[in-house]
C-alpha cells in the first residue's frame, strides 16, 4: 500500500480493514479486472480506492499535474456518486489527487471547465457522463482503471446501454471492477463482454450477511401505520433515522405528519432538484434534522452518521431493496435496528421477503403508547447528566432555585418541561388475530306476515328499522325477512314477541295502517323464477328459434323503421321490393346482375372488356387509348375539367395535385 493512502487511513482512525477492503488488496489480483460481491455497508468505495491504486500511481508516490482522467468511477445515484468522490478525495488527498465529478442535476458548464483544467479521478452517473463524451468535454484516452459502482443496480435503472457505450469508447487496456451487493446473469454477462479474465471476489462478509442489523416486523392496523411509525421513531430515540416510503405522495404525506408532531425532519425523493437533495443529506450530517423520510432513491449507498435506526412504513417491492434500504445503519461496525411496519393484508408478503433475504425477524405489535413512556422514563432516568458535577457557572442559579423552590416543585417543573419538547405517543388499535365469528343459532322464534310485498315495493332493508321503530325490537330480536308477491314474513325471536305485540297494540298495524298477523308456523315461501326469453319459430326456418329480445312481452317490438309487427305465422305472398333507379351513366347492371344503377359487375373472360383492351390485355400493362366514359363527376372541380374537355371525366384520387 502507498503510503500516502497509509497515512490517510491512520488520520482517519482506520485500524483494521474489512473483509471486503482485505480481499482486493490480495498483491494477486494486483492491475486485474475483479467482480466483487459484498453486502451494503461493508467498506467497498474503499475497497475499489484501494485497489485501483497500484494502477493509477505505478510507481509512484503521488500524482503528477492533472490532464485528462487516470480513473473513471461510475456510480447509479447523484447521492452516491458525491459521496464516492468525498471518500475517495480524502483517501487521496496526501497523494496530491484532483477530484471532478459528472452528475446530473449539477451545472454541465462547471463540469466542463473542471474537466478542461484537468483531474486526476472523475467520478460520474451513467447519464450525464454519455453527454459529456458525446460533447466531446471529457478525454478518455489515458484511462487506466474504470469502476462500475453497485453495478446491479444501474442495470435495474436501465442504464445498460449507456454502460455499453461508455465501456465501448474506454481504452481496452483498463482495469475494470465491477462491485455490485449481488451478482445477477445480467451482471456475470457485462463482465464477461468487458471484462479480460475477470477474479470473482466475494466478501467473506457475505454469508453473515446484516449481522449487526436486528430485524422487527410490527403487526399494526390498517389506520395506524403513520401512528406506528411516530410510535417506533419515539421508542428507539435514534440520532438519525430514515423512513421509507414506495411514493412521492407517502414522503410527501409522511414528511407533512412527523414535522406537525415536531420531529426534525427532511424529505428525500426523486422530485426534488439536486441542490434540494444535497441540502437535505446536509442537515442530516449536521444535526439540524435527525429523520430523513425517503423513497428508495436513497436506499443506495447513502451514508449518514449515527444513522441506528431504518423504518419501512411500506413495504418494499423485493427482498433486495430491503437489503439496500437496511443497509443503511449497521455500518462500519454499528449496531443498526430495522422495522417494517407490516397491515394485516401483507402478512404473508413480509414473511416471503424476509424468507427470500435469509433473515430472521421478530413478529410483535408496534411500540404502544405506554411502553415509549416507559422508555422514554428509563432514558431519563440513567441520563448521565444526573452523575455531572455542578459546574462553577451553574453554581448560583442552582442554589438560587433550591433556595426558592421545594424538592417537588423542581421535579414537576423539570419533568413537564422535558415533556414539552417531547411529542406525545400515540395510542395504538389491538390487532386481533382471529377470524370473525360466525352468527350464533337465532334459536326458538315466531313467523308474523305483514300486508305488503314486492308490489308494493317492500324491502328488507326498509322492514327492519320499520320493526325496530313500532316493535320495539333490535336488530338482534329480528331473524329472517322474506319479501313476497303480496305479503312479507319476518322471524321475531319468541322472547321477544310479548313485548312487540304489546307496542304494536291491539289493532295490529304498522305504518301507513298495514296489518301484521302472528303466524302458527313457519309459512310456505313461494318459488320464484327468473324471467325466460321468448321463442318462436320462423316459418320454413327448419326449426331455428327467432329471438325476440329479453323478458316476456319483447318480441312484438318492432325493429328498424318499420312500425307495423312482424307476423311470422303470415303465409301471404312477400311483399315485391320496389326496384332501384337506373344508373344515370347507363345501363351497367347491379353487382349481381340486372339493369338497375350501380357498380358494372366485372367482365368475364371471353366479353369485351375496356381495361383489357387498353392494355392489350396484359395485366398492369400501360393504357393505350383514352379512358372510357364515366358516372356523373363527383365534385365541382371535376365537373368544371369535364366540362373544359368536352365531357365527363372519371373522379381523380384526391391528392395534393388534385
Amino acid at each position: 500500500m502507498k503510503q500516502a493512502l497509509r497515512d490517510a487511513l491512520t488520520d482517519r482512525g482506520y485500524n483494521k480493514l474489512t473483509p471486503v477492503q482485505e480481499a482486493v488488496m490480495d498483491p494477486e489480483y494486483e492491475g486485474a479486472d475483479l467482480l466483487v460481491s459484498a453486502q451494503t455497508g461493508s467498506g467497498k468505495t474503499l475497497g475499489f480506492g484501494l485497489a485501483i491504486a497500484p494502477t493509477l500511481l505505478g510507481n509512484d508516490e503521488a500524482f503528477s499535474k492533472a490532464k485528462a482522467p487516470l480513473a473513471l468511477v461510475i456510480a447509479p445515484t447523484r447521492e452516491l456518486a458525491l459521496q464516492v468522490k468525498r471518500e475517495l478525495a480524502w483517501l487521496y488527498a496526501k497523494a496530491g489527487a484532483v477530484m471532478a465529478s459528472c452528475v446530473g442535476g449539477m451545472d454541465m458548464r462547471d463540469e466542463r471547465r473542471t474537466l478542461e483544467r484537468g483531474a486526476h479521478i472523475v467520478v460520474a452517473t451513467p447519464g450525464r457522463l454519455r453527454d459529456h463524451i458525446m460533447r466531446g468535454s471529457i478525454n478518455l484516452s489515458q484511462l487506466r482503471a474504470v469502476v462500475l459502482d453497485e453495478a446491479d443496480e444501474m442495470l435495474d435503472l436501465g442504464f445498460r446501454e449507456d454502460l455499453e457505450f461508455i465501456l465501448g469508447e474506454s481504452p481496452e487496456s483498463r482495469q475494470t471492477l465491477l462491485f455490485s451487493a449481488t451478482v445477477p446473469k445480467s451482471i456475470l454477462g457485462l463482465a464477461k463482454k468487458y471484462q479480460n479474465d475477470a477474479i470473482r471476489v466475494v466478501a467473506k462478509s457475505e454469508n453473515a450477511q446484516h449481522s449487526d442489523i436486528e430485524y422487527r416486523a410490527m403487526s399494526v392496523v390498517d389506520r395506524d401505520v403513520e401512528n406506528a411509525v411516530i410510535n417506533t421513531l419515539l421508542y428507539y430515540d435514534a440520532p438519525n433515522a430514515i423512513v421509507f416510503g414506495n411514493t412521492r405522495a407517502t414522503v410527501n404525506r409522511l414528511t407533512t405528519r412527523l414535522s406537525n408532531r415536531g420531529f426534525k425532519v427532511v424529505a428525500l425523493s426523486g422530485e426534488l432538484s439536486q441542490a434540494e437533495r444535497t441540502h437535505a443529506l446536509q442537515a442530516m450530517r449536521d444535526g439540524r434534522a435527525n429523520v430523513c423520510v425517503a423513497t428508495d432513491v436513497a436506499a443506495r449507498g447513502i451514508d449518514l452518521p449515527n444513522l441506528d435506526l431504518v423504518v419501512h412504513a411500506e413495504l418494499p417491492g423485493s427482498h433486495e431493496t430491503l437489503l439496500h434500504r437496511s443497509g443503511r445503519t449497521g455500518r462500519a461496525g454499528r449496531k443498526g435496528t430495522s422495522c417494517l411496519i407490516v397491515i394485516k393484508r401483507n402478512m404473508k408478503k413480509a414473511q416471503r421477503i424476509l424468507s427470500m433475504a435469509k433473515l430472521n425477524a421478530e413478529w410483535g405489535a408496534a411500540p404502544s403508547a405506554d411502553e415509549v413512556a416507559e422508555r422514554e422514563e428509563e432514558r431519563l432516568m440513567t441520563d448521565e447528566g444526573w452523575q455531572k458535577e455542578t459546574a462553577p457557572a451553574e453554581a448560583g442559579l442552582v442554589a438560587k432555585l433550591l433556595e426558592k423552590f421545594t424538592p417537588e416543585q423542581l421535579a414537576a417543573a423539570f419533568v413537564r418541561i422535558h415533556q414539552t419538547n417531547r411529542s406525545a405517543p400515540e395510542e395504538l388499535r389491538a390487532v386481533s388475530d382471529e377470524k370473525p365469528r360466525p352468527r350464533d343459532e337465532f334459536g326458538a322464534s315466531v313467523w308474523f306476515s305483514i300486508e305488503g310485498g314486492r308490489d308494493a315495493e317492500a324491502e328488507p332493508r326498509r322492514l327492519l328499522p320499520m320493526l325496530c321503530k313500532v316493535g320495539g325490537l333490535t336488530k338482534d330480536d329480528i331473524g329472517a325477512i322474506r319479501v313476497q308477491k303480496e305479503e312479507s314474513f319476518v322471524q321475531i325471536l319468541e322472547s321477544s314477541v310479548d313485548g312487540f305485540l304489546k307496542s304494536v297494540g291491539t289493532a295490529m298495524t304498522v305504518e301507513d295502517g298495514a296489518k301484521i298477523k302472528r303466524l302458527s308456523q313457519a309459512p310456505v315461501l313461494e318459488r320464484q323464477e327468473r324471467p325466460r326469453r321468448s321463442f318462436d319459430r320462423k316459418p320454413g326456418g327448419g326449426g331455428k328459434p327467432a329471438y325476440k329480445g329479453k323478458g316476456e312481452g319483447r318480441g312484438d317490438k318492432p325493429r328498424g323503421k318499420s312500425s307495423a309487427p312482424v307476423d311470422w305465422n303470415d303465409a301471404s305472398e312477400p311483399r315485391a321490393r320496389k326496384p332501384k333507379p337506373e344508373s344515370k351513366g347507363g345501363p351497367g347492371g347491379h353487382r349481381k346482375g340486372g339493369d338497375g344503377g350501380g357498380k358494372p359487375r366485372r367482365a368475364s373472360s371471353d366479353e369485351w372488356s375496356p381495361a383489357s383492351k387498353r392494355t392489350g390485355g396484359k395485366p398492369g400493362g400501360k393504357p393505350k387509348g383514352p379512358p372510357p366514359p364515366a358516372g356523373k363527376a363527383n365534385s365541382k372541380k371535376n365537373k368544371a375539367r369535364a366540362a373544359a374537355k368536352g365531357g365527363n371525366q372519371p373522379p381523380r384520387k384526391r391528392g395534393f395535385n388534385a
